[in-house]
C-alpha cells in the first residue's frame, strides 16, 4: 500500500485523538491491526498501554520489533493472516482499542466490531475510491466507497468523522474515530 506519512512517528489522526486513550482501556491490549513498521502501537506502548501489533508480514514485523527495541517497549508480535477466507482472525480476543491506517478488508469489518470491548475505541483511516486518480492503490477492493467507513459504524458514538482529499501530497481518504456504544 502507498504510504502518505511524513516521518516515522505516530499518524496524525492519532496523536490528535490520543486523548482518548485513557486508564479504562487498559483492561485489555490495544490491536495495531496490519501495523506496518508499527509505529502507531508504539506509540501507544510508550505511554502504559498492552499493545499487540498484528500483520501479516514477517519483514514488517520485524522491523516493528526493531523499532520497538529503539523506543525501548514491549509488546506483542502476532504474524497472522487477516484476510483468510471463511475464519475470523480475532476470534476469541478482546481489544480495548483498535487502529487500523491504509488497510482494507471488507470481510474483516464484523471481526473488529465484535472483538473490541463495550467502551473501546476504533481508529480508522484509508483510501476512498478517489485514489485511483492519484495512484497507487487502484484496487477497488482496498479502497472505500462514498461514506462506506461510517456506514459500518453509523451506530456507534462518532466522535469524528471526514472524507476528502487531504494533505500534501493529496490524498483522499477517509477518517473515523468512534466509540463501541
Amino acid at each position: 500500500m502507498v504510504d502518505f506519512r511524513r516521518e516515522s512517528g505516530p499518524d496524525e489522526l492519532l496523536t490528535q485523538y490520543s486523548y482518548l486513550f485513557s486508564d479504562d482501556l487498559k483492561d485489555y491490549p490495544i490491536l495495531d491491526l496490519a501495523c506496518g513498521d508499527g509505529h502507531n502501537g508504539i506509540f501507544l506502548a510508550s505511554r502504559g498501554f498492552s499493545v499487540v501489533l498484528a500483520d501479516r508480514s514477517e519483514e514488517a514485523l520485524s522491523q516493528a520489533k526493531l523499532n520497538a527495541q529503539t523506543a525501548g517497549v514491549s509488546m506483542e508480535f502476532w504474524q497472522v493472516d487477516l484476510e483468510r477466507e471463511g475464519v475470523n482472525p480475532l476470534d476469541g480476543r478482546t481489544f480495548s482499542a483498535m487502529l487500523v491506517f491504509r488497510y482494507l478488508h471488507r470481510p474483516l469489518i464484523p471481526c473488529i466490531t465484535k472483538s473490541l470491548k463495550q467502551g473501546g475505541v476504533l481508529i480508522y483511516e484509508t483510501f476512498t475510491t478517489e485514489q485511483a486518480r492519484f495512484g497507487k492503490p487502484k484496487n477497488p477492493d482496498h479502497l472505500l466507497k462514498a461514506g462506506e467507513l461510517l456506514s459500518w459504524f453509523h451506530d456507534w458514538e462518532v466522535i469524528y468523522s471526514v472524507e476528502g482529499i487531504m494533505g500534501a501530497p493529496p490524498k483522499p481518504i477517509a477518517r473515523l474515530v468512534c466509540r463501541k456504544s
